[in-house]
């Protein structure tokens, strides 16, 4: 790379970065312009990279989430330089973005994929902890010596964490009706509800990945972390929680509470609850917990902390100030078809970006690891596209919502919109439900497959896929759609 002046540097290329929409970016261009330099800026000493990928069906893909140093990719790519450092403002109309440590580079394509943060309840109490990747050795060794925690939220993480966690128990806060309600409806979270009470199956065998835990240089802010490391990072990769120890200092397996419907009304100190005890009355427990929850349902619960898994939002900073994006509803920044913004020759993907093109009937976004690894290719081919002078035409993937995950130790595919989203009441629902073994609920409209939810090993999700894709009039076949009878896989073979 040419240095144009003692501090800033030219290059051809600058993604931001180190999560998997960043790092599949950076892979795209470095191996598409092999004599041009990339630079790839992360703020989290290591990145992450796709492993074990696998494609399933058309749409659908599977693959693992590795943490790894930069030097393995920089190995890979020679042309890639990656650089520990997070961004401190950019000038887009200058093509020139500054780092934290001091460092500039004027860039031709600039892409921002920093992820989102997450919205903790409280970020200046140290009894709240997020749960990111770089704080998971913090979390660990907090959680050694935990008799019960508070989990807040209902999406993937929250649901994650409540099943691993052993030896502690676990008290859950959810704001829905049943738990899950990102992903399920009642009946698929009352087919999962009951796994919380077993003893989780032994693992055949170790966890091969390899997982880097980064300690704190020192206690302070909300999880002992820096207010920077905080606020950026990557969205949880799948199996976030695999080799990582999730036990707290009781004996035993699982003893979760769940409690429904409820939000945090007020968080207290030993203090405050010993002086004004909830309902005017002093419970049996008072003053014996670092930390108390007062829920909106009128429950107090003390506890050793509380894990704050309430979603996250874009991690816009600080590319706004100064420069004119436009941002979605969702405070993402705005990208056309092309994933490009408002602002020329910046693009974005992954969690930090809005799609503001006009979405097939069968695909939402949904900031998942799966819809980052897609953003940050096509991205890249994009980007790749322009410089080129090449048309390029939406990626066929943008074509139907697909997701493959695991929870409570099932296989959970999603497709389509499978929770009916933005269908009204114009549809209809197909359960096949086996305890313990399957959970199957179709989403049709007008006689049409919409969507699908499969838990369990039903080997259907490539048929179901098809089926999804091709708009096939199903009206003759009724509910023998799912009759266990039937092999439905071979016969729309």
């Amino acid at each position: 790379m040419a240095c144009s002046t003692n501090s800033e540097k030219r290059v051809k290329f600058v993604v931001v970065g180190g999560g998997i929409a960043g790092v599949t970016c950076a892979e795209q261009l470095a191996s598409q312009f092999t004599s041009d330099s990339v630079v790839l800026l992360t703020a989290a000493p290591l990145v992450k990279t796709v492993t074990n990928y696998k494609r399933v069906a058309k749409i659908l893909e599977d693959f693992d989430v590795e943490e790894q140093p930069s030097s393995v990719l920089e190995g890979k790519y020679p042309n890639l330089k990656v650089i520990k450092s997070a961004v401190k403002t950019l000038q887009a109309e200058k093509h020139t973005l500054h780092t934290e440590n001091d460092r500039s580079f004027h860039y031709e394509k600039l892409c921002l994929c920093s992820g989102a943060k997450p919205k903790l309840l409280n970020r200046n109490n140290p009894h709240v902890l997020g749960i990111r990747d770089t704080d998971s050795a913090q979390f660990q060794k907090r959680l050694s010596t935990a008799r019960r925690i508070v989990v807040v939220g209902n999406g993937g993480i929250a649901l994650e964490l409540v099943y691993e966690v052993e030896g502690c128990e676990v008290i859950w806060a959810v704001k829905d009706e049943a738990i899950g309600n990102t992903f399920f409806d009642a009946g698929a979270s009352q087919f999962l509800i009951p796994s919380l009470a077993l003893d989780k199956p032994e693992k055949a065998m170790p966890c091969k990945r390899a997982r880097y835990t980064t300690e704190p240089v020192a206690d302070g802010a909300a999880a002992g972390m820096s207010e920077a490391t905080v606020e950026t990072g990557s969205a949880l990769g799948p199996d976030w929680h695999e080799g990582i120890s999730l036990r707290g200092a009781e004996k035993g397996s699982h003893n979760v509470t769940v409690e429904y419907q409820c939000g945090i009304k007020q968080i207290c100190t030993q203090q405050e609850i010993l002086q004004s005890p909830p309902g005017g009355s002093q419970s049996s427990d008072a003053g014996t917990w670092p930390v108390y929850v007062q829920l909106t349902n009128g429950k107090t619960y003390g506890c050793d902390f509380i894990v704050s898994a309430t979603g996250v939002v874009p991690n816009t900073q600080p590319f706004l100030h100064g420069n004119n994006f436009e941002l979605g509803t969702d405070g993402g920044l705005l990208v056309d078809d092309h994933m490009h913004t408002t602002v020329l020759d910046v693009f974005a993907a992954g969690d930090v970006c809005s799609a503001g093109w006009e979405p097939s009937p069968l695909w939402q976004q949904m900031r998942l690891w799966t819809q980052a690894r897609q953003m940050g290719w096509y991205a890249g081919r994009c980007i790749a596209a322009e410089v080129l002078e090449e048309p390029i035409e939406l990626d066929f993937c943008f074509e139907l919502f697909t997701h493959i995950t695991k929870f409570f130790n099932y296989k959970v595919v999603l497709l389509g919109k499978f929770n009916a989203q933005g269908l009204g009441q114009d549809h209809e629902l197909l359960l096949r439900c086996t305890k313990g073994h399957e959970y199957i609920k179709v989403v049709l409209s007008n006689g049409r497959m919409m969507g699908a939810v499969l838990i369990g090993e039903t080997e259907l999700e490539e048929t179901f896929e098809n089926l999804i894709l091709n708009q096939m009039d199903l009206s003759a076949y009724g509910e023998h759609l799912l009759d266990p009878n039937i092999d439905i896989e071979d016969y729309f073979d």
